[in-house]
């Protein structure tokens, strides 16, 4: 379970508001994270702690294809996003780096800026502490629990080879 502050953003927010382009060169998801929001939000960085929580609205992660995005919004110190909808390669580039992701239009729509929610991620449960609301998302298949668990799909697979070559 994580709990933490929300920063709340609305829908189709696309990966070039998410890491803008001129930074995608960067060296590091540290330096990415430098830079993360900033188009949309320029305090964002100043003021996301490790363990926050973004929540979008529809199509979040929408426009090109770049993993830079997820790894943005990770390395920021954001512990998960909620969204009513995902679009769905920012969708598969966010379990591929095991960042948690959950989609709940409900939970979306309700939790404003700057409240503090919870997120089970074994039930997809998440609730609302400052107003006590709760909300179910789709929890994740095990597999998908199993590569985010292992911190991304590159790392989940080494563990598998390595479980097998004992």
């Amino acid at each position: 379970m994580v709990t933490g502050k929300v920063f709340k953003f609305g829908d189709n927010v696309d990966t070039d508001v998410i890491i803008p382009a001129r930074y995608l060169n960067a060296p590091s998801p540290e330096e990415l994270a430098q830079h993360c929001m900033e188009d949309i939000d320029a305090e964002f960085v100043k003021k996301v702690q490790k363990g926050d929580i973004m929540v979008g609205g529809a199509n979040f992660g929408c426009g090109s294809s770049r993993e830079h995005a997820p790894v943005a919004i990770q390395a920021s110190g954001i512990e998960c996003v909620i969204a009513a909808s995902f679009a769905r390669i920012f969708y598969r580039n966010a379990i591929n780096i095991g960042f948690p992701i959950l989609e709940c239009p409900e939970a979306a729509a309700s939790i404003k800026d700057g409240d503090q929610v919870s997120v089970e991620y074994e039930t997809g449960i998440i609730v609302n502490e400052t107003t006590g609301e709760k909300f179910q998302a789709a929890a994740f298949p095990a597999f998908v629990g199993n590569i985010i668990g292992a911190g991304g799909l590159l790392k989940y697979l080494k563990e598998r080879q390595d479980a097998k070559e004992e």
